[in-house]
C-alpha cells in the first residue's frame, strides 16, 4: 500500500490566492520528504469555492521543485478541451518531470461547469471518447498522422514534444459503475475509485475491475487502483466541530453546482451530501490510497465529546498535533503504526 495526496490548494474567501498556492507548494515538497508516493490534483472551475483551474500548470510547477513524488490528474476532464493541446500540455509536464505524470482522464459531473463552457452536458461522453482516442494517438504514433472524427479533424499532424514514459505515462480513468471499470480493465488502465463510495462498494468496484483484468490474461497489482479517502487534521474538539460545519456547506454548494432542476441529481454530489450525516468526516488535505487489500466498512462511532468519529481503513482522522511538517509526520507514523 502506498499512500499519496489527493485535492489541491483551495481558497479561503478573504485570503491570498498567491499564499495559498504557495503554501500547497511548500506541502507537496514536504510530502516527497516524508515518503509519499504522489499528488493527483482535482480540477474545477467557475465554482467561487477556490479550486485549482488548471492542475496541469500547477504540476509543472512543483516539478520544478520536487525530484520524486509522482503527479497526477483526478481528473482531466477531457469534453473541455482540444484533444491535441491537452495532450501537448501533459507530455511537456512528463518530459520535464522525468516522467512522473500520472494523466487522470474523466468526463466531468458538474453541469454548471459545462454550462460556463458551452458545452451540452449530453455530449460528456462522445466527447471524452473522441478525445481520449486522439491524445492515445498522438502519443502511440510514430510520424505525423491525420484524424477525421465527429468534432475534431486534424491532416499530417505531429505532437510535440514526446512523452518521457514510453509509450506514454500511465492513463488512470476514473470509473464507478459496473460497465466503466470493465472498460478500464479492457483498456488496460489503472483506476481512481472516488471519495464518496462505502468501502462495501469500493471492495465490489475493485473486485470487478480486477475480475475483468484476470479474464483477459492481465495482472492485476493492488497500486494500480487509488481510493480516495478523506482526513482533516486538528487540534481540538471545537476546530474538528467547525471543519464538519464548513464541509457540510462546501458539499452542499457543490452539489447545487452538479445538478440541474430538470435533470437527474449527480451520483456523486448526492454520495458527498450524505457522508456528513457521517459527523467528523471534513477534509482539507486528503489522500489517495493505492491498494486493493483490506477494504473495510467505515463505522461511526462516538468519541467523549459526543461526536460521532468515523474511521477508514483503521486510520483515525482525528490526529492532534500542530505545524505543517509535525502534522504530516504524525500522519504518516499513525498510519504506519495501523
Amino acid at each position: 500500500m502506498r499512500f499519496g495526496l489527493f485535492g489541491g490548494p483551495v481558497v479561503p474567501e478573504g485570503a491570498s490566492e498567491r499564499d495559498v498556492y504557495e503554501e500547497y507548494v511548500a506541502y507537496a515538497i514536504e510530502a516527497e520528504k516524508l515518503g509519499f508516493d504522489g499528488i493527483f490534483l482535482t480540477e474545477h472551475h467557475f465554482t467561487g469555492l477556490g479550486q485549482t483551474s488548471s492542475p496541469l500548470t500547477l504540476l509543472t510547477f512543483i516539478a520544478a521543485r520536487t525530484s520524486s513524488i509522482r503527479l497526477g490528474t483526478a481528473v482531466a476532464v477531457l469534453p473541455w478541451y482540444n484533444p491535441i493541446t491537452l495532450a501537448e500540455t501533459a507530455a511537456t509536464l512528463d518530459l520535464l518531470s522525468d516522467g512522473r505524470l500520472d494523466f487522470g482522464v474523466g468526463r466531468g459531473f458538474r453541469a454548471k461547469e459545462f454550462e460556463g463552457f458551452g458545452i451540452d452536458m449530453g455530449e460528456a461522453e462522445d466527447r471524452y471518447e473522441e478525445a481520449l482516442d486522439v491524445i492515445l494517438k498522438s502519443w502511440r504514433t510514430e510520424g505525423r498522422w491525420s484524424h477525421a472524427g465527429e468534432r475534431w479533424r486534424y491532416e499530417n499532424v505531429l505532437v510535440e514534444p514526446e512523452t518521457e514514459q514510453r509509450p506514454h505515462p500511465p492513463i488512470w480513468m476514473a470509473a464507478g459503475s459496473p460497465p466503466g471499470l470493465r472498460t478500464a480493465a479492457e483498456r488496460d488502465f489503472k483506476l481512481l475509485l472516488d471519495q464518496v463510495g462505502d468501502f462495501k462498494t469500493t471492495g465490489e468496484r475493485i473486485s470487478c475491475y480486477r475480475e475483468r483484468r484476470q479474464e483477459l490474461g492481465r495482472p492485476y497489482a493492488p497500486t494500480d487502483v487509488a481510493v480516495a479517502r478523506s482526513l482533516h487534521i486538528v487540534d481540538s474538539a471545537a476546530e474538528r466541530r467547525a471543519a464538519i460545519e464548513q464541509r457540510a456547506e462546501v458539499y452542499a454548494r457543490i452539489s447545487a453546482l452538479a445538478n440541474t432542476k430538470s435533470g437527474p441529481q449527480n451520483r456523486m454530489a448526492a454520495a458527498m451530501a450524505a457522508n456528513t450525516a457521517c459527523a467528523g468526516f471534513a477534509p482539507e488535505r486528503q489522500l489517495s490510497v493505492r491498494s486493493g487489500h483490506n477494504i473495510q466498512q467505515p463505522e461511526c462511532r462516538s468519541n467523549s465529546a459526543g461526536m460521532r468519529k468515523p474511521s477508514f481503513a483503521g486510520v483515525d482522522v482525528s490526529v492532534r498535533n500542530a505545524g505543517l511538517r509535525s502534522r504530516m509526520l504524525a500522519l504518516r507514523l499513525h498510519l504506519k503504526e495501523r
